[in-house]
């Protein structure tokens, strides 16, 4: 299923009372990275039919003489529904994002969003899910996963779309290997594991290497296939790991 993260800006915060999406912005993920082609890019600026409150603007600076040329929604829906039918959407906070949407899907007779995606993924759930308890705004996430977010002044719609997919990139991203990939992900298509008596033994202080053995075991743990470093140390402990 394509995926495809997304965000809008808008003249307020309730989508039931009046308040219009100014700004959609999509970007696809694929093969788990983002392309620079623009066909993998939906951007769009909104007319929304009435004013944006000046608190508002501040927050993303599109006003109203900037807005005032630009199409209104119905003119835009049919391209936007086009490029995200039949993909999973990743909105952060989707709720609020959702809302809108179907409140503008609703006024021109065109259902839900839910109708076209068959999937929502609400990436503040999964980071506090992650993180719970502690600040998961998106600019809180670009710094902890060390995302450089320093061109985002202002809110943008396409921007926050690019940072959010490298967020959810990095919320996902399993146990890595030393080749650069992931072991969950290329299942047992693996290159061939160097012969063990090729490796030369670190020789650690006693404290250093139970500290080593626990983080092994710990990945071991958390790893459906199992960490590299017992695969290529000691392959006859690899059987007995737990799925």
């Amino acid at each position: 299923m394509r995926q495809i993260c997304l965000d809008t800006e808008t003249t307020g915060v309730e989508a039931n009372n009046g308040d219009r999406i100014v700004e959609i912005g999509c970007v696809e993920i694929i093969g788990r990275q983002l392309s620079d082609d623009e066909c993998h890019f939906h951007h769009r600026y909104v007319n929304p039919e009435r004013d944006v409150p000046e608190e508002v603007v501040r927050v993303h600076g599109l006003d109203n003489a900037f807005l005032a040329d630009k199409p209104v929604f119905a003119e835009i829906a049919d391209d936007f529904l086009q490029f995200v039918k039949g993909a999973e959407l990743i909105i952060h906070n989707a709720e609020f994002d959702v809302g809108f949407l179907n409140a503008e899907l609703k006024r021109l007779g065109k259902g839900r969003i839910q109708d076209y995606c068959p999937k929502i993924t609400d990436s503040l759930a999964m980071a506090r899910s992650i993180f719970p308890g502690l600040k998961n705004t998106l600019d809180v996430l670009c710094s902890r996963y060390e995302i450089d977010n320093s061109a985002r002044k202002l809110h943008g719609a396409l921007l926050d779309a690019q940072l959010l997919a490298e967020v959810y990139l990095a919320m996902t991203r399993k146990q890595g290997s030393l080749i650069g990939d992931t072991i969950d992900e290329v299942g047992e298509n693996l290159p061939p594991l160097p012969d063990a008596s090729l490796l030369i033994a670190a020789q650690l202080p006693q404290n250093e290497q139970s500290l080593h053995d626990d983080f092994i075991a710990m990945i071991n743990k958390k790893s459906k296939k199992g960490a590299m470093w017992t695969k290529v140390m000691s392959p006859s402990e690899t059987a007995d790991l737990s799925e």
